[in-house]
């Protein structure tokens, strides 16, 4: 019987990234994949700027710079002309130290974490197959198939269900997938071509019933399309080939297609589970909510959720917090997953909308309107936070207390770099840590020491002001580099009873 600490059920992106975290933090895992491959073709390409940020624990972000494709701006077209241009370094660039959308496959990015883990002994089980599983109180048995289709039972203290949208271990809990199918059929072709929407930047095309999205791709005129299959063509959108759908869009935006190197149909959903965690049992990523397109969110809320649940599964199993840190897992991520469902639904309701009143608002009202308000600063900088998940915070979780100046606790940290020094640079560090920006006390000082956590003091600038960080205030970080606690007396006796009170004992950096 093969026992291990945490059993991974899926080895996308999502089972993947919590495997690599766990193996980091010394934990044994074990990821098990029904499929023979990864797969050699992806509709998910938008790596956004948190997940970027966050990848830097993982030593990933430089790679996926250098091997992706950086957009710099995302373009509007309505009636064959370009409503609308928003370029994002202009806006994003005192938010964060990515202030782009990265492009990079999913395919090569799911190759990208096999080789990480394989460095840290870790191999993807492929054509495994988890069958059953029973949570015991202590632990979770599960029945698997491995790939001479023979029965193997594997232990495990707990179990992640990152096995997609038809998940088996959703089922088995019985939790439920509130939502629904849209009604259009979608294509996806991988293309090499030449035209004005081939320029490296993002176009997104607002068509009398037709939607078109032109992803740039690495590589001169490379680009992925995705667009929506009308008429009766969709009415058997598996023997649907390129050349049948509607070249309406595509004609649009000035596309010259020269070859299609794949091409392929499917149905968006808009689902999330009843419940992210059961017992020993929790769900991530696409078992545990599915949504449109808009805006690239998917792969990126399930890197989300594994590194959310990876740091709690790793101080429980170290020893350094009691099970009650689990439950926030689900506390933390599944109001965020219901408010992207309903917000991607609004807005993709609207870009696939059909009728003669909804081709009057989206091909003749909402350009100018979205020009407008696209050229001031304030809706540019709220697009870019929302899309890039810098927005994302935990204020109502119970890991989460105080506030000093603008920043709550549960807040992603402000990024802040220049003379100052880059304040980001140590949360490559997965660990518990305290930043003071100012001077820190001497009495905050062997307090951190004591509790064996990193202390790490700046030297006050405006920057930090402009940033809404308070002066010499205490900002205590969670290991995935959320704002636990936000002090502006910086008493050392509040950071004592923070983790007092939660049963948490910090743990020195590995």
């Amino acid at each position: 019987m093969a026992r291990t600490e945490v059993l991974i059920a899926g080895a996308g992106p999502t089972g993947l990234v919590l495997a690599l975290w766990l193996a980091r933090q010394g934990i044994a895992v074990r990821i098990i994949d029904r499929s023979a491959a990864p797969g050699a073709t992806s509709r998910a390409l938008a790596v956004q700027a948190r997940t970027l940020e966050l990848y830097r624990q993982l030593d990933l972000t430089q790679h996926v710079i250098e091997h992706g494709h950086r957009v710099p701006a995302v373009n509007l077209w309505s009636r064959g002309r370009r409503a609308a241009r928003v370029a994002f370094g202009s806006i994003g660039e005192e938010l964060t130290p990515y202030p782009f959308l990265e492009i990079y496959p999913q395919d090569e990015h799911e190759r990208l974490l096999i080789d990480r883990l394989r460095g840290l002994g870790v191999a993807v089980e492929r054509r495994t197959e988890l069958s059953a599983f029973t949570d015991t109180g202590d632990g979770v048995r599960a029945r698997l198939r491995t790939p001479d289709g023979k029965e193997e039972i594997g232990e495990a203290r707990y179990l992640a269900g990152c096995d997609g949208a038809r998940s088996t271990v959703r089922e088995a809990l019985a939790t439920g997938f509130a939502g629904g199918t849209y009604r259009h059929v979608f294509y996806v072709a991988d293309i090499e071509g030449a035209g004005a929407a081939l320029d490296g930047e993002l176009h997104i095309d607002l068509d009398e019933a037709d939607f078109l999205g032109v992803f740039p791709l690495a590589g001169a005129g490379r680009a992925r399309l995705i667009g929506t299959v009308q008429d009766e063509r969709a009415e058997h959108p598996e023997s649907l080939r390129f050349e049948e759908i509607s070249p309406r869009a595509i004609r649009h935006l000035g596309l010259t297609i020269g070859k299609v190197n794949w091409f392929s149909t499917y149905q968006v959903h808009h689902r999330v589970t009843g419940h992210f965690a059961r017992g020993r049992v929790f769900l991530l990523g696409d078992a545990a909510h599915i949504h449109s397109p808009v805006g690239g969110q998917g792969m990126n809320t399930g890197i989300g959720d594994a590194i959310n649940l990876a740091w709690k599964l790793a101080e429980v199993l170290a020893g350094h917090a009691d099970e009650s840190l689990l439950a926030t897992y689900e506390t933390e991520r599944i109001g965020f997953a219901q408010r992207l469902v309903a917000t991607t639904d609004r807005v993709f309701t609207f870009v696939t909308a059909q009728g003669k009143v909804a081709d009057l608002l989206r091909t003749r009202l909402a350009p100018p309107l979205l020009a407008r308000a696209l050229s001031l600063a304030s809706v540019r900088e709220y697009l870019f936070r929302t899309v890039s998940q810098v927005m994302i915070n935990y204020r109502g979780s119970p890991l989460s207390a105080g506030a000093a100046g603008e920043v709550h606790g549960g807040d992603r940290l402000p990024w802040v770099a220049g003379e100052a020094g880059d304040n980001y640079a140590p949360l490559a560090a997965i660990t518990w840590q305290v930043h003071v920006y100012g001077r820190a006390s001497e009495r905050l000082r062997e307090a951190c020491a004591q509790q064996a956590l990193p202390l790490q003091s700046f030297p006050w600038s405006p920057a930090h002001a402009a940033a809404g960080l308070a002066r010499d205030a205490l900002y205590l970080l969670r290991p995935d580099t959320y704002v636990a606690l936000a002090d502006g007396a910086a008493d050392p006796g509040g950071l004592a009873r923070y983790f007092s009170e939660r049963a948490l004992r910090p743990r020195a950096p590995r």
